[in-house]
């Protein structure tokens, strides 16, 4: 019989965030996932291990790990680094890195690529030599300077759409990370994450709601972002949508415009953001999970339903601490 799934977070590593961290571990969360976009905030890596140090037993996961940035040993001793601070309680998941990517004006690695990525780090995880841009490569740490190995932190895969689905078989993932709730029930992992952003309307409140605009403004702002990287002036088409290209253009010239246009992904709105934001009325509400609290508790035994077995909350807005006290409330009702 299903059950109703885990309830984590997905957060911006921030400077305050062993703090938020903290208060996600008395709210219940099951995991603390942090974003891997140097060009928009600070780095995953080092934040990951502040959190470890800084909490006693919430889990730890990547969310997700871009093989572009880094080279297989890096990300294999990061990974190990981290487990050693807190054995047991990291995940890392790995994926093409959509956003990471487009922010550095490149496309998301492809899928071949990033399969192989895996395997070797999961080879030098496991203490074995392999071969890396045409050079043997083992994590060689005598005692002290590193876990030994094997370092047992089970590799997932952001597998959101077909190709990343696939990649996730192929590699025979322990788990899988996904943007959508799976419409087949029998999706094949033990361990499957789906991100929802959106906010926890209070009695009274609508899209006109100053928080409400603040709060699941983020989550609509990042599906404009996709729609202009995409197909440019497809945008156009959205409420607001020809406003803000306009404004994004006169602010950078074209080779630049992909270094502002992702800024505040999914988490805070800039001027230009919540500008087509407020154009685009009750529709911001669609996109993610908002609405009352009994029906986050519904959205949450649907995907217990269709077998996800952690929702990883993505709170936004000016009050992060507020947000996830009211997702725990009612992701425990």
């Amino acid at each position: 019989m299903r059950t109703r799934p885990h309830y984590s977070c997905a957060l911006a590593p921030t400077a305050g965030v062993v703090d938020t961290a903290r208060l996600a571990e008395r709210l219940g969360y099951r995991r603390v996932w942090l974003f891997d976009s140097p060009a928009l905030h600070g780095d995953m890596w080092v934040a990951l291990a502040r959190i470890a140090s800084g909490t006693d037993r919430i889990g730890l996961a990547t969310g997700v790990a871009v093989p572009g940035l880094r080279h297989p040993m890096v990300t294999a001793s990061a990974i190990g680094s981290v487990h050693e601070l807190a054995p047991g309680r990291l995940v890392a998941a790995v994926g093409t890195g959509y956003t990471a990517r487009h922010a550095l004006g490149q496309q998301p690695v492809p899928w071949a690529d990033t399969v192989r990525y895996v395997r070797q780090v999961r080879a030098l995880l496991s203490g074995e030599i392999v071969e890396i841009d045409g050079r043997p490569c083992q994590m060689t740490h005598l005692p002290g300077f590193a876990p030994s190995r094997p370092i047992d932190v089970p590799l997932w895969v952001a597998a959101s759409g077909p190709k990343g689905s696939a990649a996730a078989r192929e590699l025979d993932a322990p788990g899988v990370v996904m943007t959508s709730v799976p419409a087949d029930g029998d999706h094949g992992w033990a361990q499957c994450a789906v991100l929802r952003f959106g906010t926890v309307l209070r009695p009274g409140e609508d899209h006109t709601s100053p928080r409400v605009i603040e709060a699941a403004g983020p989550g609509y702002a990042s599906v404009v972002h996709a729609v202009w990287q995409k197909a440019g002036t497809a945008v156009d088409a959205m409420p607001g949508g020809n406003a803000w290209r306009t404004a994004l253009e006169a602010e950078r010239p074209e080779r630049e415009r992909h270094l502002v246009a992702h800024q505040g992904h999914l988490s805070r709105l800039t001027e230009r953001d919540r500008g087509v934001v407020t154009a685009a009325g009750p529709a911001i509400l669609e996109p993610g999970w908002t609405g009352d609290a009994a029906s986050i508790a519904a959205r949450l035994d649907a995907a217990g339903a269709a077998g996800v077995t952690e929702v990883v909350y993505v709170p936004a807005g000016p009050d992060i601490p507020g947000e996830l006290r009211a997702f725990a409330q009612a992701a425990q009702s």
